[in-house]
């Protein structure tokens, strides 16, 4: 495995890791209870800690499809997220959450930095980085 690839997996890693600590931080420190969306979100971000360390361990980087579908379907779920929360037509129609409601805003940094925008970029900067993996393993064969 090439130099490039090795510091890809590292970014994914620790784009997952700050992206978990993060989640944990809110909900077991600050006590923001998550709702049923931002529970969907972890169950894709938790994973790439794992998928990710260990790709890194074994210095494999044809995890990429991998990390690029968990990183595709959770960023669709934050986005979705982001939207009920500052949309006022998505905010109307939006889901029931259960006890926590999915359109409500915990942390409102800048005027538009919410907890699924912070999943949000990060689910995109794993996509990123793992579209270059892949391209770059094409270019290694």
């Amino acid at each position: 495995m090439n130099k490039r690839s090795e510091n890809g997996l590292i970014f994914i890693f620790t784009i997952s890791l700050i992206a978990t600590l993060g989640s944990l931080y809110f909900s077991e420190v600050r006590g923001y209870e998550p709702c049923t969306l931002c529970w969907y979100q972890r169950i894709l971000m938790y994973p790439l800690i794992l998928i990710s360390g260990i790709a890194l361990f074994e210095k494999n980087a044809r995890i990429a499809m991998t990390t690029a579908v968990f990183s595709v379907i959770g960023g669709s779920i934050s986005l979705y997220h982001y939207g009920i929360q500052k949309l006022s037509f998505l905010q109307e129609n939006a889901p029931a959450c259960g006890a926590v409601p999915c359109t409500g805003q915990y942390v409102n940094y800048l005027g538009f930095i919410t907890i699924p925008f912070m999943a949000l970029i990060a689910f995109v900067l794993i996509f990123i980085t793992s579209l270059f993996l892949l391209k770059w393993q094409k270019e290694s064969r």
